[in-house]
C-alpha cells in the first residue's frame, strides 16, 4: 500500500534540517561552510555502523568464496552508487565482471537520465534480479536512502524467497528495509541539507559503506597484499608500471629485473611466486590455484 503523505514526512531522510532553514540567504562562504559542516555528521554515522558493515563483509566473503556473486539494487542515486562501486572493480582489482554487479530501476539509461517512476515498480526488482541469473549462492545488497523504495524492497524479498543473503543499506533507522534485510546498515545521518535531496549526506554515506563493502571484500579475498593492488593488470602504460613497481617493493629485483620477469609471468602474483621461490610460471600458477589466488597463501 502507498504510504500517505503524512507517513513520507515522518521519513528522517525527508524531515527539515533547522540549521539550514535560511539555506538561500546565507552569503557564497558561509553556504558551503554550512554544507561542510552537515557532510562531517556523515563519517560519525556511518561509524556507528561499522560492526554490521563488517557483518556484510564476512558474509560477502563467506559467499563469493564458495562462488557467489555480489549485487547492488537501488532507485535513483541510491541505484547509481551500486553501478558505479560495481564497475570499478574489474579494472581496480581485474575481477570478472559478473563478480560484482550494479543494477538501477530503469536500466542503464537511468544513469544519466532520472526514470523516477521506476523506483515505484516492487516487481520489477524481482525480475531484474532474475534476469541476472541472481541464487541461492549470491548476496543481495539493497540501497535506499529512504528504505521503502518499493523497487529495492522488491529484490530483498525475492532474494529472501531464494534463500540467498540479503543486507540493507539506508539512511532511515526503522525503516522496511532495515526490517526486511538480514543484515542492516543504517547510518543516521539526518536531515539533509536541502530538504528531501538525499544525494548529499545520504549519498555520501552510502559512497563511503560501498566503498568499504567492496574494497575489504577483496581484500579479504586475496585480490590485494599488504596495501599493494596485486591483482592489477598491466593493459597500459600507466598500469604496467604500477605492476612492476609492486614487484620491485616486494622482491629484491629492480627495476628491470621486474619488468623482465612480469612479462615472462604475465600477472604480478605470478612474478612473485616465481622469484620468491626460485620456481617456474607452471609452478607458480598451480600454487595460486591452490591458494584461490591468495598471494600470501601461495608463499606459505
Amino acid at each position: 500500500m502507498p504510504e500517505t503523505e503524512l507517513q513520507l514526512e515522518q521519513l528522517l531522510t525527508e524531515s527539515r534540517n533547522p540549521a539550514t532553514a535560511n539555506l538561500d540567504q546565507l552569503a557564497t562562504l558561509e553556504l558551503v561552510q554550512t554544507m561542510h559542516a552537515a557532510d562531517r555528521e556523515v563519517l560519525d554515522a556511518v561509524g556507528r555502523e561499522l560492526p554490521n558493515v563488517a557483518r556484510a563483509v564476512d558474509t560477502i566473503v563467506d559467499r563469493m568464496d564458495k562462488g557467489g556473486r555480489l549485487f547492488y539494487l537501488g532507485a535513483g542515486t541510491s541505484g547509481r552508487l551500486g553501478v558505479l562501486d560495481a564497475s570499478e572493480c574489474p579494472p581496480t582489482y581485474n575481477t570478472p565482471p559478473e563478480l560484482v554487479q550494479g543494477i538501477i530501476a530503469g536500466g542503464d539509461v537511468a544513469l544519466r537520465r532520472s526514470v523516477e517512476r521506476a523506483e515505484d515498480d516492487a516487481e520489477q526488482g524481482a525480475k531484474d534480479l532474475a534476469a541476472q541469473g541472481f541464487s541461492a549462492k549470491d548476496v543481495l545488497v539493497g540501497i535506499a536512502a529512504s528504505g521503502r523504495t518499493p523497487y529495492v524492497l522488491g529484490g530483498i524479498k525475492h532474494a529472501r524467497s531464494l534463500g540467498a543473503a540479503t543486507i540493507g543499506l539506508s539512511c532511515a533507522p526503522g525503516s522496511q528495509l532495515e526490517k526486511y534485510a538480514d543484515i542492516a546498515i543504517t547510518p543516521a545521518v539526518g536531515p539533509e541539507v536541502v530538504t528531501g535531496s538525499t544525494r548529499m549526506k545520504a549519498g555520501t554515506a552510502t559512497k563511503l559503506v560501498l566503498n568499504m563493502i567492496s574494497t575489504a571484500s577483496l581484500v579479504r579475498l586475496g585480490y590485494v597484499y599488504g596495501n599493494l593492488m596485486v591483482n592489477v593488470q598491466p593493459t597500459n602504460v600507466k598500469l604496467t608500471d604500477r605492476a612492476t613497481r609492486i614487484i620491485v617493493a616486494l622482491t629484491d629485483a629492480s627495476y628491470d629485473e621486474a619488468s623482465a620477469l612480469l612479462k615472462k609471468a604475465g600477472s604480478v602474483k605470478t612474478a612473485i611466486v616465481m622469484h620468491k621461490l626460485r620456481i617456474s610460471r607452471e609452478e607458480a600458477e598451480a600454487r595460486l590455484k591452490a591458494a584461490k589466488g591468495r598471494l600470501r597463501a601461495a608463499l606459505e
